[in-house]
C-alpha cells in the first residue's frame, strides 16, 4: 500500500548523484529538517519519464523552489551509473537530485514498488510525486494511467505548493 499523507518517510539507504560521484545517503539525511519535493519514475531514459515526466521539473525548477522547497529529488529504481547518465543527458545533474535506488529499498519502504516484468522491466517504481516537510508526507500524488505524467507532474506540484 503506497505511503499516505501525514505518514513519515521510513528510513532507507539510497545513492544520491553528485558531479563528484555517488553518495551513500540515507532517507533521514535526504527528507530531515527540510521540504523536499520528491518524483518517483519507473526507469530512466524510458520514454514517459524522459519526454513527460523530468522535463516540467527540470522547467518549473526555479519557481517549485521559490514556495520554500529546499530540493527536488528524482527517485528511479536504476543504478548509479544510469542515473548519472541520464542526469548529465538532459542537463538536470546539480539542478535536480537524482537518487539512485538500485535494489528498490526505498520504493519498497514506501510501497511505490511494482513488477513490471510483463514489459521486461522487472522490479520498479510507481510514478508518483510527494512533498515531504521534514521527513513526514504533506501529500502524495499516484498516477493512475499508464504513460502519463499529470497527476504526478510538475504542474499538479505547482498547484499544491501555492
Amino acid at each position: 500500500m503506497p505511503i499516505e499523507a501525514g505518514a513519515k518517510i521510513p528510513s532507507a539507504t539510497v545513492t544520491k548523484i553528485t558531479v563528484d560521484g555517488p553518495e551513500e545517503i540515507t532517507t533521514d539525511d535526504l527528507f530531515g529538517g527540510r521540504k523536499v519535493v520528491v518524483f518517483g519514475v519507473p526507469g530512466a531514459f524510458t520514454p514517459t519519464c524522459s519526454l513527460n515526466h523530468l522535463p516540467g521539473f527540470i522547467e518549473n525548477r526555479d519557481t517549485i523552489l521559490a514556495k520554500s522547497v529546499d530540493e527536488i529529488v528524482c527517485v528511479s529504481v536504476n543504478d548509479h551509473h544510469v542515473m548519472k547518465a541520464w542526469a548529465e543527458t538532459t542537463g538536470a545533474l546539480g539542478k535536480i537530485t537524482f537518487v539512485a535506488d538500485w535494489d528498490a529499498a526505498f520504493s519498497k519502504a514506501i510501497g511505490m514498488e511494482v513488477d513490471i516484468s510483463a514489459g521486461k522491466l522487472g522490479l520498479r517504481s510507481l510514478r508518483y510525486s510527494m512533498i515531504v516537510d521534514d521527513g513526514t508526507v504533506t501529500a502524495v500524488n499516484l498516477e493512475e494511467k499508464r504513460g502519463e505524467a499529470t497527476n504526478s507532474g510538475a504542474a499538479a506540484m505547482l498547484e499544491q505548493l501555492a
